[in-house]
């Protein structure tokens, strides 16, 4: 039995119709003892998505809708499973009043919440870094190197954990090795270990949690869980608590990758430290 802590919805836009009734069924299916429906939040107002599709998170419209859905689900399977209220917020540079007034907002409805890194600027251009390897390359071109674009990733990673929402702190940070998400057709040939200490220590002295993202593991050009192995290892000795996430973004996508994780990773419930003292 264990929780999947990072699953999305049919209100995503790049994902599947798969209701959460499904989601929830295939869930139970599974013997998984919780799950956090944590929906890409709306973008702030004055930002504009730099996907191609213009699809990385749901409508601010739709957040009543969801919330009203799930605290109905909530009562129905309450006696077989934990059904979580829950976020996946983006931390964009540059966006961080816009976001904080968010969090406010939504905050009474949120049992859980994740504070992702998707969205990455270049010169004066923002970048969705996840989109395809396509435009995983245009940023390589556009920063000068592979090395150069891990680092700007990482480093705005480290500011979306160092930055205080306040009492609208979400306490787990997504998949802190997103950049890796492309690293078969993009190989680094450099080591990332100061990066991540930094990272881990930045995590660590927030008492913040890490989202061990299973989703990288069935990516065909990644193929290992966000993070990696040995920083999993490193997040144990820091005693950085660790919550699994399928990342599903379909039914069938739950529990995705959980037999890659290190066998001996102590998983925790995702609301564990998920809310501000």
């Amino acid at each position: 039995m264990y929780y999947d802590g990072h699953v999305h919805t049919p209100f995503c836009p790049h994902g599947s119709k798969d209701t959460l009734e499904m989601y929830i069924e295939r869930a139970i299916s599974l013997g998984i003892k919780g799950i956090t429906f944590t929906e890409h939040a709306p973008l702030p107002k004055t930002f504009t998505d730099p996907a191609p599709t213009k699809d990385s998170a749901m409508l601010y419209d739709q957040l009543g809708s969801y919330f009203e859905q799930i605290k109905e689900l909530k009562k129905f399977y309450e006696k077989e499973i934990e059904i979580y209220t829950g976020l996946e917020v983006d931390f964009i540079d540059g966006y961080e009043d816009e976001t904080g007034q968010l969090l406010k907002e939504v905050w009474p409805e949120l049992d859980d919440a994740i504070l992702s890194v998707h969205f990455l600027q270049i010169q004066e251009n923002y970048y969705c870094m996840d989109y395809d390897e396509n435009v995983f390359k245009e940023m390589i071109n556009k920063t000068g190197t592979l090395s150069a674009l891990y680092s700007l990733y990482f480093e705005t990673v480290k500011k979306s954990i160092v930055h205080s929402f306040g009492k609208f702190q979400p306490k787990r940070i997504g998949h802190i090795t997103l950049a890796k998400k492309f690293q078969t057709l993009f190989p680094a040939e450099f080591s990332i270990e100061k990066e991540i200490d930094e990272v881990l220590t930045a995590v660590s002295e927030r008492s913040l949690t890490l989202d061990y993202n299973g989703a990288g593991a069935v990516k065909p050009y990644c193929l290992e869980p966000y993070p990696s192995n040995w920083i999993v290892k490193e997040a144990q000795k820091r005693k950085i608590p660790l919550v699994y996430g399928s990342d599903a973004h379909s039914a069938k996508g739950l529990g995705q990758g959980f037999h890659q994780l290190v066998p001996s990773a102590a998983l925790t419930s995702p609301l564990l430290l998920n809310r501000a003292e």
